[in-house]
């Protein structure tokens, strides 16, 4: 393996080469040896750039929640589009994309990884999850407002619903994400006594 490559992005890099590994070999294949054999650099790259593998991995799932944001201002411009079950499933496939969910059991199983992420962000819920929730809550509550889903809508058990029934469907890998229309199913199942159903 050449030790003497220059990564221009070295960060951005090494967290791609990181994504590829947890893809396709899962989180438990995860080291930083791993890393940087899949970036094609020294081990000293990582260490260089990061003070531990820890704080590799903090700095990895921070940066792709951040990108789930850009995901979900489409969701919220989507408000009062189409329909709200066409636009909560669009969001879901998204947002449940195979990074994120690959991303989600590692999170789970390095207690250490945990710890840094409460740090990082106080306001409590698991990395990734929580951006997913937020994104869901906040178009929920805009479709709400515009008299799309009943003003009595309970926003928090909808969120639960639609994040937790989702992340089980997206989950399950074997043999690959689950379809749209199955998507789709659970979010009109968990929808279907609050959806405004008169012609808008």
């Amino acid at each position: 393996m050449p030790t003497g490559v220059h990564l221009r992005d070295a960060r951005q890099q090494l967290f791609a080469a990181a994504e590829r590994v947890l893809l396709r070999d899962g989180p438990d294949a995860l080291t930083s040896r791993a890393v940087t054999d899949e970036a094609g650099c020294a081990k000293g790259v990582l260490h260089r750039h990061f003070s531990d593998f820890d704080a590799f991995l903090t700095d990895l799932v921070l940066d792709r929640a951040a990108q789930l944001e850009t995901q979900a201002s489409a969701l919220r411009e989507s408000a009062g589009i189409g329909t709200v079950a066409d636009n909560l499933t669009t969001a879901l496939v998204t947002l449940f994309g195979p990074v994120p969910v690959a991303i989600i059991p590692l999170i789970t199983f390095r207690d250490e990884l945990r710890a840094r992420l409460r740090q990082a962000r106080p306001g409590g819920g698991i990395a990734i999850l929580a951006q997913v929730a937020t994104a869901i809550s906040d178009y929920l509550a805009d479709e709400r407002e515009l008299g799309r889903i009943a003003a009595d809508a309970d926003l928090d058990s909808l969120t639960l619903s639609l994040v937790g029934g989702g992340h089980l469907l997206f989950a399950d890998r074997d043999p690959g994400p689950p379809a749209t229309a199955t998507v789709n199913k659970l979010v009109t199942t968990v929808l279907a006594d609050v959806v405004q159903r008169r012609p808008r």
